[in-house]
């Protein structure tokens, strides 16, 4: 990557971190489509849960109003479950159907809550459980599971404080089991490496101006606006993969 590209990479990753905190999806659904710009997308996957973990540390530490024990139970572990099935099963896969399955389903995902605005998941154990196996299991292959979490969890009715911390909590744990598995896959390599300190801050700046821009604004009117900013990415994503 060379230094123009870099800095590029370092804003678009900023800009990532500030979206995911305040959309409450987590930075990588952002993340991963605009990483595969830089970089071949079994890389990003390794990449990403590593930089999800430094961001998670620090959404639990800017956050840590409190969180919820039962949802982080029940459907934090279906997700670590389905996210090792799921990292192990990308090795398989060819990466250019990954990246296209990665577009549509943002783009499906967008839309059913732009179109849907009604649309309301019950707040049950079973959904928790489906949401959380479901949210694991694309984490795993498309490096991306926070929207069916958030969408999962915005039914039980968190503030924003307890829901991030909890979502964070969660995340935790699936980024830790994908990155020991994606590092057993090779994808994980020796020439990306320099990167984790560079994402280190990035977590630590872009969850930080999240977090004074969700201060001053509701969740709701700035979750719209991510959505149609998911939309977006997943039509780009798609377009440049065809």
């Amino acid at each position: 990557m060379s230094t123009s590209e870099l800095i590029v990479f370092i804003v678009l990753s900023i800009l990532s971190e500030i979206f995911g905190t305040i959309g409450g999806f987590g930075s990588s659904v952002f993340f991963v489509p605009m990483a595969s710009y830089f970089m071949a997308f079994q890389t990003v996957l390794g990449i990403t849960a590593i930089f999800h973990l430094s961001s998670n540390i620090t959404k639990i530490g800017f956050f840590r109003k409190g969180f919820d024990k039962a949802i982080i139970l029940s459907l934090g572990i279906p997700a670590v479950i389905f996210v090792t099935v799921g990292a192990f099963l990308s090795k398989f896969l060819d990466s250019e159907l990954l990246t296209l399955g990665l577009g549509f389903f943002l783009i499906l995902f967008s839309l059913l809550f732009i179109l849907r605005k009604d649309l309301k998941i019950l707040p049950t154990t079973k959904n928790a459980i489906f949401g959380g196996a479901l949210s694991g299991l694309l984490a795993g292959l498309l490096g991306t599971g926070g929207a069916i979490r958030g969408a999962t969890m915005s039914a039980f009715d968190f503030n924003k404080e307890k829901f991030i911390a909890t979502s964070a909590i969660i995340d935790l744990g699936i980024d830790l089991s994908r990155s020991i598995v994606y590092t057993y896959n090779g994808f994980v390599q020796k020439e990306i490496l320099y990167l984790i300190p560079i994402l280190l801050v990035v977590s630590i700046l872009g969850t930080y101006i999240g977090k004074l821009i969700l201060d001053k604004i509701t969740q709701a009117q700035f979750k719209r606006l991510v959505l149609f900013l998911i939309l977006g990415i997943g039509a780009v994503t798609i377009l440049t993969n065809i």
